[in-house]
């Protein structure tokens, strides 16, 4: 019976229950007056967009909060992935990636004529599961694309292993992942690169927006390129490249996130705590389990659900509360 499901989480909802509702997607955002000091400088400078004095300014502020050396903004997070690839120079044969993941991660294959070959997933943390990975690798492999999924770390250690038994690329979607550490490491700095999101919905948001974390001076300065038009100066081109760059109205807004994130963070596992709390007795409810060695974000809390020990599906859950 329909009563009897939700009966289940009533002690839940009753005992937290608020007149208004607690939205898990809100964005939050920095107080209007700050913003508006913000751009009145840009108004005052008239650098709209091209590597302006906010650009720089969170560029480096990233990187030195995240922890890594060398960090591209981007105007979001999928044309960062894209440029990517590019950099790498991956533009034919194959790469093994995830089929659980927002579409961005496989459409970027598309885009660079790269076929995507699907690897399944781990279902304890429900990312690609490097074990199953290496029985996909033929000669037409050029690298590996996982997803730390809902900020999960992929398997770290076995990806960069096999990838090195096979001379392949590492890449990570870690739109997920900001802030998360493992093992005392930004999670974004594994792999050859990293893509990073900051989407309105992300802990951290520059409204649209992205980066790309890599591993030297050399590719730092070939993504500038390859982000903008593959300009070198006002005279040159030295190749094919697109317009991935941030502006400054973002950039400003990016500073302002910056410093309210460590406190998001700490809100959001307060929060989690209770709901581990609560969920934990609920027959056929169960949590992403915690990682080890890792500190997370709380961006997200998924529950799975167990439609012969609940007595529902998920679907069926799902908008039995959204009729709430």
């Amino acid at each position: 019976m329909a009563s009897d499901r939700l009966a289940m989480l009533e002690p839940v909802l009753r005992r937290h229950h608020r007149e208004e509702p607690v939205l898990v997607m809100q964005p939050s955002m920095p107080p209007l007056e700050e913003y508006a000091k913000l751009l009145g400088r840009i108004w005052e400078n008239r650098w709209l967009t091209n590597n302006g004095e906010f650009h720089q300014d969170l560029e480096r502020g990233l990187a030195e909060y995240l922890g890594v050396p060398h960090l591209n903004l981007f105007c979001n997070g999928t044309i960062a992935l894209l440029v990517a690839l590019t950099m790498l120079r991956i533009d034919s044969g194959e790469v093994l990636t995830t089929p659980f993941t927002f579409p961005a991660t496989p459409h970027v294959l598309y885009w660079n004529r790269i076929q995507p070959v699907f690897c399944d997933i781990d279902p304890r943390t429900r990312n690609l599961d490097p074990a199953r990975a290496e029985r996909l690798i033929t000669s037409e492999t050029k690298a590996i694309l996982a997803t730390h999924v809902y900020g999960t770390p992929c398997d770290v250690e076995a990806i960069q292993a096999l990838a090195d038994r096979h001379g392949l690329y590492v890449l990570y979607d870690a739109a997920h992942a900001f802030g998360v550490t493992y093992r005392g490491r930004s999670l974004a700095s594994y792999g050859d690169a990293s893509m990073l999101s900051f989407h309105a919905t992300k802990l951290f948001s520059t409204i649209e927006g992205g980066a790309l974390v890599v591993k030297s001076k050399a590719q730092h300065d070939r993504v500038n390129f390859l982000k903008n038009f593959g300009i070198r100066d006002e005279e040159t081109v030295i190749g094919p490249g697109i317009n991935g760059k941030m502006n400054e109205f973002q950039a400003a807004y990016g500073l302002l996130h910056l410093d309210m994130v460590g406190r998001e963070i700490a809100s959001r596992g307060k929060i989690a705590a209770v709901y581990q709390r609560e969920l934990a007795d609920v027959p056929g409810i169960s949590l992403l389990p915690v990682a080890q060695h890792t500190e997370p974000n709380y961006a997200y809390f998924p529950i799975f659900v167990d439609a012969a020990a609940y007595g529902w599906s998920r679907d069926e859950l799902h908008a039995a509360l959204d009729a709430l």
